[in-house]
């Protein structure tokens, strides 16, 4: 099974254009050292989505969430976006919206890491702190009663439940995938949060080669350290993820992800967040089932935003 080079083409340089223009096109990275000991004919990738310019795969949901708000009128003449995060889309949000000149306010659990929230009040962002012990739901119903409370001030754009969100996916990451894998593409496997990457990645792979697996993961348990992930039997299920989409869904321990992400800096040279732990657990588990496929999952951000985790770093 050979797999052909794929040339990323980056936007020609332009002063007139906005930082979105830069989103997507991310690198497709082999994971070669953990893929030892697999039959030589199965290939894992993942999708570097730290190169895009907020950091992570958030962008994608966010930039898209926002165009399509100020297309239709939500968004302009000052008012205020509005959503839950547990990190990463309220960091994209802040990029762009300070970017793009629209005021952003997030509730997130107080429990998010260190790193980010001084990311997001260096980007200007309004920060409502939510209770730690009530996770991303915590958040999401405290953006759901400022919403109703003020809605001359706020646009809600509740990503759980925008269609934007998963149409990024659908229009950018899919044909990403099978074009950097030139349709070789066998297994793809993404975790649930919003569902966003799973739902519109998998829809856009399934149209254009229907043999394709999708796998979701989640946590094992409704209290977990994967930030940015859902135990779904347990959590506000998203409007727009569908239960009966993935063709498997996998349980991925906190232990195993946290694991994984060392293996990853000190095996593969990749410094990663704890999502990216849990995304090449998963798609390893997958790969080793396997006698032939090309296996390819996301790794959603870079390790930086953790560092304050010392639990996460520590020992061999």
């Amino acid at each position: 099974m050979t797999l052909l080079g794929y040339q990323l083409v980056q936007p020609e340089t332009d002063p007139e254009t906005d930082l979105s223009s830069f989103v997507g096109n991310t690198p497709l990275l082999p994971l070669r050292r953990l893929s030892r000991g697999l039959s030589p004919r199965v290939k894992i990738f993942a999708k570097a989505e730290w190169f895009n310019p907020g950091g992570s795969v958030k962008d994608r949901p966010a930039i898209n969430i926002i165009r399509t708000a100020l297309a239709n009128g939500d968004l302009g003449n000052g008012k205020r976006l509005l959503d839950s995060t547990s990190g990463n889309m309220g960091i994209s949000y802040a990029t762009f919206g300070a970017a793009l000149g629209v005021p952003v306010t997030l509730a997130l659990p107080a429990s998010a890491s260190l790193e980010r929230i001084a990311i997001l009040r260096a980007l200007g962002a309004e920060l409502i702190l939510t209770d730690p012990l009530e996770g991303s739901d915590g958040a999401i119903l405290t953006a759901r009663k400022l919403a109703a409370e003020y809605p001359d001030l706020y646009w809600y754009a509740n990503q759980y439940n925008n269609p934007a969100n998963w149409q990024a996916h659908y229009k950018s990451t899919g044909p990403e995938i099978l074009c950097q894998t030139n349709e070789q593409i066998t297994h793809f496997v993404a975790g649930l949060g919003t569902s966003g990457t799973l739902m519109g990645t998998g829809r856009y792979l399934k149209e254009q080669l229907p043999h394709v697996k999708i796998i979701a993961f989640q946590p094992d348990a409704s209290f977990h350290g994967l930030e940015g992930l859902k135990h779904m039997p347990t959590a506000i299920k998203p409007g727009i993820y569908d239960e009966s989409f993935a063709d498997d869904n996998l349980e991925i321990r906190t232990e195993a992800a946290y694991e994984m992400v060392k293996r990853l800096a000190r095996e593969e040279g990749l410094f990663v967040g704890i999502s990216s732990g849990a995304a090449a657990v998963a798609a390893l588990h997958v790969a080793s089932k396997l006698d032939e496929g090309v296996v390819v999952t996301l790794f959603p951000d870079a390790g930086y935003k953790y560092l304050s985790d010392k639990s996460l770093w520590e020992g061999k």
